[in-house]
Order: C-alpha cells, then sequence, then structure tokens
C-alpha cells in the first residue's frame, strides 16, 4: 500500500500538460494508494476558489484513508521532539503525523518533501520520491 503525501497530489493535481500525472500513474500501476486526513486537510485548505474547493472536496470524499490511531499525535510528537535533538528542523509538525500514520500502516510515502527524508534518518520510514520532471 501506498500513502500519496500532499506534496504529490499538488504536483500531479496542477500539471496542465499532463507528465505528472503519468509518472504518478507508471508509478502506481495496479497498486493500492491512500490518502490520510493530514492531506485532506492541506489540498482542501490551498484550494484557489469555491469552484476547486468544490472539486477537491467532491475527489477527496471518495478517496480510501489510513486513519491515525491513538497514538500517533504522541509518536508524531515524539518525532518532532527527536528531530530538534538532532538538530534537524521540518518545516511543519504536520509532516511528523503523516510520517507516523505511513508507518502505523506499513505503507510506502510517496512524496517530493525533504521533510520525509529527515525524517527516515531517525525512523523506519519507508519512502519514495516522487520525480515528476
Amino acid at each position: 500500500m501506498i500513502l500519496v503525501d500532499t506534496s504529490v497530489w499538488i504536483d500531479v493535481l496542477r500539471d496542465r500538460q499532463g507528465r505528472a500525472r503519468g509518472v504518478f500513474q507508471a508509478f502506481m500501476g495496479d497498486e493500492p494508494y491512500v490518502l490520510c486526513r493530514f492531506t485532506q486537510l492541506e489540498l482542501l485548505q490551498g484550494a484557489k476558489d469555491e469552484r476547486e474547493w468544490g472539486l477537491l472536496d467532491e475527489y477527496l470524499s471518495a478517496q480510501y484513508y489510513l486513519e491515525a490511531t491513538e497514538n500517533t499525535w504522541r509518536d508524531a510528537a515524539r518525532i518532532y521532539f527527536e528531530l530538534r535533538r538532532k538538530g534537524l528542523t521540518i518545516s511543519s509538525p504536520m509532516d511528523c503525523c503523516i510520517a507516523q500514520v505511513a508507518m502505523d500502516g506499513d505503507a510506502l510515502l510517496l512524496h517530493r518533501d525533504r521533510d520525509f527524508e529527515k525524517i527516515g534518518r531517525i525512523r523506519p520510514l519507508k519512502l519514495s520520491w516522487f520525480e515528476s520532471s
């Protein structure tokens, strides 16, 4: 199972030439993919207008999701805490939550966000960098 991060969805959904979509489809093949609620939140908050919000909301409501567990929050906070103690800074604690959801679900995390590479230094996070160009 593959958890697709917001950074990939932005490339795929905003790609006017279809290149990112083609790379995404080729990468995925028949492999099932999921999102997490943090990705849903990030995509919806980035909608440009009401029309885009509606389209995204409809699309996202039909997707499959890996859900956070009761320990996700604490475990994600621990990731952030340990990164900081090692002198590694990430842009958002949300990435710690996404990484923890992926680990809890034993999913590969497909992404274009260097913060996940940092998290992967201290956690057994399965990662694949999405290269759309």
